[in-house]
């Protein structure tokens, strides 16, 4: 455990400022409001536990069945529902995209005719991604801009959440959460850790500065590929996470 000069010499080591940087971190990001933190970042620790057996409870030898391999998720729906071309079930990105940035408020987010959004709605919602590991990653960059607009919030949640067994829950915790002008989130690279056609996993890398204090933020996507679209995977309970990281080492540069 680090010491208290070690909690003292730095702005990233304050347990407050961390505390603050991954609630705005999470408001920007999902749009949701403080009740809601836990639910989106339980882990396997918060599993209810099996219970143990007694002396007095009969003992049984059987062994249970193995359970059966999961059945493999094909990707759904091929292209893109607006049209954009291009297809790849596999692979990775190992250099950044062209990109041409946008902002949303203060936050700057990512377009390209290519790799999306190829779609924006009455209200400014911004969806359609290409199916590549560059429109997830375009897809988790406009969801840290989208959630962070009360105007828009409400409405990205419901588009963006993909149909699963958490989606009512996570819908009736989530609400919109408007970013402080004086708070600044700018994406700085990005890690694709997985990606397989059906869903992607994508880390990115934020700089978040107000008030004279600056961090990085690692906030971590789970997507799935749903109706020619890339969503936020809500058979997930946990389909976000974020935690504060010293630099960005070992991501690919990217952002404004």
């Amino acid at each position: 455990m680090a010491n208290n000069e070690e909690n003292t010499s730095s702005p990233f080591t304050r347990p407050g400022f961390i505390v603050a940087a991954i609630v705005v971190a999470i408001v920007l990001t999902l749009g949701i409001t403080l009740t809601v933190v836990g639910a989106f970042s339980r882990n396997e620790d918060d599993a209810v536990a099996e219970p143990t057996s007694t002396s007095d409870q009969p003992s049984d030898t059987t062994q249970p069945p193995s359970p059966s391999a999961p059945e493999a998720v094909e990707p759904d729906g091929g292209g893109s529902v607006c049209g954009l071309p291009g297809e790849e079930l596999s692979g990775t990105l190992s250099e950044a995209p062209a990109t041409e940035w946008a902002y949303q408020g203060v936050i700057p987010y990512p377009t390209s005719t290519e790799h999306g959004p190829g779609e924006t709605g009455p209200s400014g919602v911004r969806t359609c991604f290409q199916h590549t590991p560059a429109g997830a990653l375009f897809m988790a960059a406009n969801a840290m801009s989208q959630g962070s607009d009360a105007t828009t919030a409400t409405e990205w949640i419901e588009a963006s959440l993909s149909q699963g067994p958490y989606r009512e829950q996570l819908l009736s915790e989530a609400g919109a959460g408007a970013a402080s002008s004086n708070i600044r989130v700018n994406v700085a690279g990005y890690k694709i850790l997985s990606y397989d056609g059906a869903s992607a996993t994508v880390d990115l890398a934020a700089r978040i500065s107000s008030s004279g204090e600056n961090t990085v933020v690692s906030s971590i996507y789970y997507l799935v590929w749903e109706d020619g679209d890339w969503k936020i995977d809500a058979s997930n309970i946990a389909p976000m996470n974020i935690t504060p990281i010293p630099d960005v080492a070992g991501y690919t540069a990217w952002g404004v």
